[in-house]
């Protein structure tokens, strides 16, 4: 081990600090304030380790996703959070997380580096039993924290139950007893008004 290497991955552990000052659209639960990139990341990690056994593949390499989703919004450093409704932030969202994954990974020595942009990308395939699985968690977590806060961010971007159906559709793959709960709270917060009916 060299001092060069271990000053790069510092580097690096000092530049993914920064994920603490990302606001995404969605509340805390409690609806106090807007939680940050970092909270996010640490929640969906714990869900994926509670919720296991509602996945449909029994062999998931959970190291595997943890890792993915642990770094999956690193990109956002530099990119910033696209709400997941916005149209117009998504035309080039691929584009802006691209360049911020190479300059954020590339801080890391050279293996590390590709080996953590590999995972990110197969997070954002989406192809793996792993990244669906990953790909689930963070789907479901918005869903959770909109239901708690009566619909707080979905309120105020007016957001239908379409879109978000649309947006959740990727559960069934990973979990259909997830994708079955995801789907239960949606029909509630449509009655209860958190929501704009179909």
């Amino acid at each position: 081990m060299s001092i060069e290497r271990v000053a790069k991955q510092i580097e690096f552990i000092r530049e993914i600090d920064e994920l603490k000052h990302v606001l995404r659209q969605s509340y805390l639960m409690n609806g106090s304030r807007r939680e940050n990139d970092a909270e996010h990341t640490w929640h969906i990690a714990v869900m994926a380790l509670l919720l296991k056994e509602h996945a449909i593949d029994d062999q998931l390499d959970l190291k595997r996703v943890v890792h993915m989703l642990l770094i999956h919004d690193l990109v956002e450093i530099d990119a910033g959070d696209t709400f997941a409704y916005d149209v117009k932030g998504y035309e080039d969202k691929w584009d802006r997380e691209v360049a911020a994954a190479k300059r954020i990974f590339g801080l890391l020595p050279d293996e590390q580096a590709s080996e953590w942009m590999n995972l990110w990308l197969e997070f954002e395939e989406g192809l793996t039993n792993e990244a669906k699985y990953a790909a689930a968690m963070d789907r479901l977590h918005p869903v959770l924290h909109n239901f708690y806060t009566e619909g707080k961010a979905w309120r105020a971007h007016q957001v239908s139950v379409s879109a978000v159906k649309a947006r959740v559709a990727v559960i069934a793959e990973a979990s259909p007893v997830l994708a079955d709960y995801a789907a239960s709270l949606l029909e509630q917060a449509v009655e209860k008004g958190y929501l704009l009916p179909e």
